[in-house]
């Protein structure tokens, strides 16, 4: 397929929106035979997108996604992706999610940073991410596929937003300078048993590695990351599986514990 065939990209882009909308899933992209690159696939993410953006929503942050080993592994991924996050993903701290505006979700434990300046790629280094940073809180990322079955390569997951569907920040913002993020322990609950363990070091080595990693990959786009935005680094852990009426609670070592209902 030529890069320039923006018809496909179009089209493409316009069935993940679809089946956002329906609550439905489609025959992976990756499986038709149309050659698709990830350079394709983040156009299509972008053309998926420009239909919630043009309904009046705001980019309000940008996620790394498949950091982690256990993630790569359980996805069959080989490298990480990333995608926008938008204002109607955002929930707080004990808010419930309805499984109404989900498809097939799972919970993943994650550290979010908020950040205070902009950070402009490339040449970003982790304690560019630190100094750059607000504050880290732990935080839910509930992932979601609109590809069927979860049987994504990473053209699919990138195509369809690195798989986001909503997060959920923890109601305590911390200092990353005095939180030790590479060993901080991970422990996230689905209604009071242990369903996932991790630590910090999961995402690329290190939380602010995966958001660097994201700065230089965006910057190499013309694209920054803002003063303002939440960055979600990636999952410590495993994927979780969540339906109506489970209760999810991560907690994160010197960062505190963020909680989500499921109806």
């Amino acid at each position: 397929m030529s890069v320039s065939n923006s018809d496909l990209i179009a089209a493409l882009g316009d069935e993940l929106h679809q089946a956002l909308v329906a609550r439905r899933t489609i025959a992976p992209l990756s499986g038709r035979g149309h050659g698709l690159t990830i350079e394709h696939a983040y156009r299509i993410q972008e053309r998926m997108l420009s239909h919630r953006i043009a309904a009046g929503q705001k980019v309000v942050g940008k996620k790394v996604g498949a950091t982690s080993a256990a993630v790569q592994n359980l996805l069959k991924v080989d490298q990480p992706d990333f995608g926008l996050l938008l204002s109607d993903m955002i929930y707080n701290e004990g808010e419930t999610i309805p499984m109404s505006r989900l498809i097939q979700p799972k919970a993943e434990g994650e550290i979010a940073f908020m950040l205070k300046r902009d950070l402009r790629g490339p040449g970003v280094t982790m304690a560019d991410v630190i100094a750059a940073t607000e504050c880290v809180m732990p935080c839910f990322e509930i992932v979601d596929s609109r590809i069927d079955d979860w049987k994504i390569g990473i053209v699919d997951t990138v195509a369809d937003n690195a798989s986001c569907g909503v997060f959920a920040l923890g109601g305590t913002a911390r200092d990353p300078k005095k939180v030790d993020l590479e060993l901080c322990g991970m422990v996230l609950e689905r209604n009071g048993d242990v369903a996932a363990t991790g630590a910090g070091a999961a995402a690329l080595g290190h939380p602010a590695s995966a958001v660097a990693w994201l700065a230089n990959t965006l910057g190499r786009l013309g694209i920054p990351l803002l003063a303002g935005e939440v960055i979600l680094s990636g999952s410590l852990a495993t994927l979780v599986s969540v339906s109506a009426g489970d209760h999810l609670r991560v907690s994160i070592g010197g960062l505190g514990e963020c909680s989500v209902r499921f109806t």
